[in-house]
């Protein structure tokens, strides 16, 4: 199992690669894996000859300093069950130093209206720290396929347009979310959870399906407002936002158009700790 610390120690290592033309799949996660995590490095294993595995937590994507300061960081226990899957994939475990060389700040970007939306207005300057790093991933990494989890739905297009504004040449992969037995989405604060509050969280996705239901029948703002009147009968969950949106542009559903793709979008605290998800409404 080959694990790099340094871009230099793992482009020597790809430069192989890419001298045979074999395709390299790429998939970037900020460690605390799980089985989700383990999905898309099989899609990438079935897909390609090479696939490299970043674990890296990201200090300019967290506009909360106790948000970061509390993310998992789980290298020992992540490199094992990397290596129980395949002990040919490649890690990537930098340090700040190594990518951001000194300078540990975020570069502006324009998503085109993108990171205005859901997210990007509940977090301001979140989507300039992922186009920093992913642009920066991209550069070291020179995939040929990158995979990224439709969990983080808003990210999977804010990438994609990252990857054509700079024209990186890269395909994007997008892989369905991955869910526990209960429905809730699979993710690495998913660890922090009480096993109370895990087992309450399956309310999350029960919402949603009761939202798509609803959404052939009813406006957006109908099953908008459904949403929120139903969690507030829960207490221990506040509701950040719930947003009915286009999936290519990523605004706001105030009329159904029947030519639109559209999605429900969700972020909730429980315990603290926030949780996101989404369903396509199709």
């Amino acid at each position: 199992m080959l694990v790099f610390q340094t871009q230099n120690a793992l482009q020597i290592e790809l430069k192989k690669a890419q001298n045979q033309s074999k395709k390299i799949g790429f998939v970037p996660t900020m460690g605390a894996l799980h089985k989700g995590h383990l999905s898309l490095l099989e899609e990438s294993l079935s897909e390609n000859e090479i696939t490299v595995l970043s674990i890296f937590v990201n200090p300019t994507q967290f506009n909360n300093a106790d948000d970061l300061k509390k993310y998992p960081r789980t290298l020992e226990k992540d490199v094992e069950l990397v290596k129980k899957l395949n002990k040919n994939i490649l890690i990537y475990a930098p340090s700040v130093s190594d990518i951001y060389e000194g300078n540990t700040i975020s570069a502006s970007f324009d998503y085109d209206g993108l990171e205005h939306q859901m997210e990007g207005k509940h977090r301001p300057g979140h989507f300039d720290g992922v186009g920093t790093i992913v642009k920066k991933l991209f550069e070291i990494v020179k995939p040929t396929h990158a995979y990224f989890g439709e969990k983080d739905f808003q990210q999977l297009q804010i990438v994609r347009k990252l990857a054509a504004k700079h024209k990186i040449p890269v395909n994007i992969i997008p892989c369905e979310i991955y869910r526990e037995p209960s429905g809730l989405a699979m993710s690495s604060r998913n660890e922090r959870l009480s096993e109370k509050a895990r087992n309450e969280s399956k309310l999350i996705h029960k919402i949603l399906l009761e939202a798509k239901e609803k959404f052939m029948l009813k406006s957006a703002l109908e099953v908008s407002q459904f949403v929120v009147r139903e969690f507030k009968k829960h207490k221990n969950f506040t509701l950040e936002y719930f947003e009915i949106a286009d999936e290519e542009t990523l605004l706001t559903c105030k009329r159904k158009i029947k030519s639109k793709n559209y999605r429900g979008f969700i972020a909730v605290f429980i315990e603290n700790i926030r949780l996101i998800d989404n369903i396509s409404l199709k």
